[in-house]
């Protein structure tokens, strides 16, 4: 398996955590659970632009 598709299955499993256990997609979101949401997603694309860089050199 490539690094790209790793990263990119514990995003998926990050996301699925977070939508049943912290109810991050809730009818009573507050900024605590926006501001997570955003920064899983922004350690994602790092990882992923870290994975692809490492993966071309």
């Amino acid at each position: 398996m490539s690094r790209t598709t790793i990263v990119s299955i514990i995003y998926i499993i990050g996301l699925i955590f977070g939508a049943i256990f912290l109810k991050i997609w809730s009818a009573d979101t507050n900024v605590y659970k926006g501001l997570l949401g955003l920064g899983w997603t922004a350690i994602f694309l790092i990882s992923l632009f870290l994975a692809d860089k490492h993966e071309k050199s």
